[in-house]
């Protein structure tokens, strides 16, 4: 994919359009009657969504904000895996693969938002050092 925006260089903005595609092959195989179904389509669908939104805004605050979401995004998508093997609509080995892909994806966002607070609070020092 041609990279245009700055977001799509990202590695985990990467990383979790590889997840969309995955899991949309389990979601195929997911009756819809089934409410987990809408809500894993949902909370994968915002990891990237809210990648993007957050890496164009301007504030350090405003990214980590967005960066936030979609760790939140990414560990209600493994939690909605889990809820599909309790269901017993799918195997443990079958979620596997995607889960693993969650925890790359959940720690390069902790990374990202680690990076922006931490200049956040250094920012914040220096300011309270110059008062």
């Amino acid at each position: 994919m041609k990279t245009v925006f700055d977001h799509e260089k990202l590695t985990v903005y990467q990383k979790s359009l590889q997840f969309i595609v995955w899991v949309q092959k389990i979601l195929e195989r997911i009756p819809k009657k089934y409410s987990v179904n809408d809500q894993l389509d949902r909370s994968s669908t915002s990891i990237p969504l809210n990648i993007a939104e957050g890496n164009g805004k301007y504030s350090k605050k405003d990214r980590c904000r967005y960066f936030d979401i979609a760790r939140g995004s990414a560990l209600e998508s493994a939690g909605a895996l889990d809820v599909l093997v309790a269901k017993g609509l799918l195997k443990e080995e079958e979620i596997l693969k995607g889960k693993k892909m969650l925890f790359e994806i959940v720690s390069m966002l902790v990374g990202l938002i680690k990076i922006h607070s931490d200049n956040l609070n250094s920012k914040q020092k220096r300011d309270q050092e110059d008062e």
